[in-house]
């Protein structure tokens, strides 16, 4: 379980990252390197979708710790 919250906190990193370029440079680096919604680009959003479910069914669980 360690290792899938651990996978799932670097994914939030990652679209948090992502969101915040958006937002100050209007630039979305997912974009940039897999393409404009290709099916590439749509699987990396996913599983960042999917990282931050799992990190906020852990925060719910009262597991205050990311690893």
């Amino acid at each position: 379980m360690r290792y899938v919250k651990l996978v799932s906190f670097l994914l939030v990193i990652i679209g948090a990252l992502n969101w915040g370029l958006i937002g100050v440079f209007n630039f979305d680096l997912v974009a940039r390197l897999m393409g404009d919604m290709t099916v590439w680009s749509r699987i990396v959003y996913a599983l960042v979708g999917a990282g931050g479910l799992v990190s906020l069914v852990a925060m719910a669980a009262n597991d205050n710790s990311c690893f």
